[in-house]
């Protein structure tokens, strides 16, 4: 190749939690992955920017925030090519002189009228409603019609995103891989990584995205069998009431996306069986080393053809699971560490030698991928005010920030030690608080928002989230109008309270102090 910019490779799952990699939990058997993050750095205080897929996947490709692309819940449409507030990654590296190409979900794609590939040469989508392309080149329901009808009879019971509990307990693994839809699409990825499109002296941009270990968790037989059920652990429950106050039940009881269900799943879990709330771990754990191994195709191939001599290898996953948490709870949605942090790993021979074999614990944005993959294709700047910073060149970030706006609005902002967690509850009209120290509350079970000898820590967060929130949008245009919602104003409200009135004011004690 003439060309001397690397090949970037990147691989993502969805709804894989920080720790379901073996790296960091021996009991999770991912050897490929382990592999790549060995000879790479890992970002362990990596958080993403929503916990859940659409809003998490758009901000991580335009490396805005939720709120400053206007995408911040699944339910949201993503903005039409010609509404775009930025280009989209596969467009930058395409505009760049890279061959892209896109092989399973986005999920932050395009439904508008005129088909588009958000900037991928070729695309090939698994389902509809996991890529949202129209203008995919290839689709399993067109392309293995019989594999498409096999794994929707095998998920058909498991109700909306296949995440019903009978969907996590899942089932033995009848289907093959090849049946499943992230079966295909690694076969197709395959294919084409053996084909005549990567004769050519342009770099490559080489999206792998897979829908798993998502529920419905049903792997192929044989990840299943790799694990004994003996050394899987029942679910640990904190020591308190399942009616504690949080941001987690105040969702749970105002969601209109979840409609009381919350409930009604932790009544089916409690009258399940330790053995049948195992498996549900086991089988996450068995889609993850299935995953693992469709990467490890993919990478064996991308070495057999020359493209892994010089190239930056990412992998990521868009939020993660909280696996029966806090009294029964799945899937994302809330705040906690479960659900926002998530494995992040750069690697490759295009990383720089001092990064490789490293760990970086400080607080990290996936929406940095946007800035660091741009800088290294060589594609320029970020627009003034982007907020998105590169993982090798730019400033370390003082907290992480991430945001939800189910059923009301809420706020993360997470240091290594500390997280604060800000709130709205529609009942109450007023912000809300949680605080947790990281270290020595790793489960994020003992709130110490109000204990006094806190008082300093909270403060000083309470400023460093208003301080991102305030400079960050107000440093790019917001495409919603509603970003803080209109909450009444109170009088009795503490000093250190946040309270939102068309916009974000907060006590004098808050104030005091503010360092810039």
């Amino acid at each position: 190749m003439t060309d001397q910019r690397p090949d970037i490779i990147f691989l993502m799952t969805d709804q894989q939690r920080w720790d379901a990699l073996g790296v960091e939990d021996a009991r999770v058997l991912t050897p490929h992955l382990d592999r790549i993050a060995r000879h790479g750095v890992r970002y362990t205080g990596a958080t993403c920017q929503a916990p859940m897929c659409v809003p998490s996947r758009f901000s991580l490709m335009t490396g805005l925030y939720p709120s400053q692309s206007g995408v911040r819940a699944n339910w949201w449409s993503t903005p039409d090519d010609d509404e775009l507030p930025v280009r989209v990654l596969p467009e930058v590296m395409r505009d760049a002189g890279y061959l892209t190409a896109g092989f399973g979900k986005t999920h932050w794609g395009t439904t508008a009228h005129t088909p588009s590939t958000r900037g991928f040469d070729v695309r090939v989508v698994g389902d509809p409603d996991l890529g949202l392309e129209d203008g995919a080149t290839h689709w399993q329901h067109e392309d293995d019609p019989e594999g498409y009808a096999q794994y929707a009879a095998a998920v058909k019971d498991y109700g909306p995103g296949e995440e019903e509990p009978a969907g996590y307990v899942g089932t033995p693994g009848e289907l093959p891989s090849r049946r499943h839809i992230d079966g295909w699409i690694a076969e197709k990825a395959v294919e084409w990584l053996e084909g005549p499109d990567l004769d050519t002296d342009q770099p490559l941009f080489f999206y792998l995205s897979f829908a798993k270990p998502h529920a419905a968790h049903i792997p192929p037989a044989e990840f299943q069998q790799l694990y004994d059920i003996t050394d899987i652990p029942d679910l640990q429950m904190p020591p308190w009431d399942h009616t504690r106050y949080d941001h987690i039940r105040v969702r749970d009881e105002n969601s209109p996306f979840l409609n009381g269900r919350s409930e009604r799943w932790r009544t089916i879990w409690q009258g399940m069986s330790s053995e049948q709330r195992r498996l549900a771990t086991l089988r996450y754990w068995a889609n993850c080393t299935w995953l693992d191994s469709l990467f490890g195709e993919a990478m064996e191939r991308l070495e057999r053809r020359g493209r892994l001599r010089n190239a930056l290898i990412v992998f990521v996953s868009d939020h993660g699971e909280l696996l029966g948490e806090r009294f029964f709870h799945f899937s994302k949605y809330c705040l906690y560490d479960s659900s926002v942090r998530v494995p992040l790993v750069l690697s490759g021979t295009a990383l720089p030698a001092t990064l490789r074999g490293t760990v970086d614990p400080r607080p990290t944005e996936i929406l940095d991928l946007y800035a660091t993959l741009s800088d290294v294709a060589g594609a320029g700047g970020n627009a003034p005010g982007h907020p998105s910073r590169s993982l090798l060149t730019g400033p370390a970030r003082r907290g992480s920030f991430a945001e939800m706006h189910e059923p009301a609005p809420a706020w993360m902002w997470r240091t290594e030690r500390h997280k604060l967690i800000y709130f709205v509850d529609p009942a109450v009209g007023t912000a809300q608080g949680e605080l947790y120290d990281l270290v020595a509350d790793p489960n994020e079970w003992v709130n110490i928002y109000e204990d006094p000898q806190s008082a300093s820590i909270r403060d000083a967060l309470v400023r460093d989230l208003i301080a991102h929130v305030s400079t960050t949008f107000g440093a790019w245009p917001v495409h919603r109008s509603d970003l803080l919602r209109s909450v009444p104003q109170t009088e009795t409200l503490p000093a250190h309270t946040v309270r939102i009135d068309g916009g974000m004011t907060m006590g004098a004690r808050a104030l005091a102090g503010r360092e810039e």
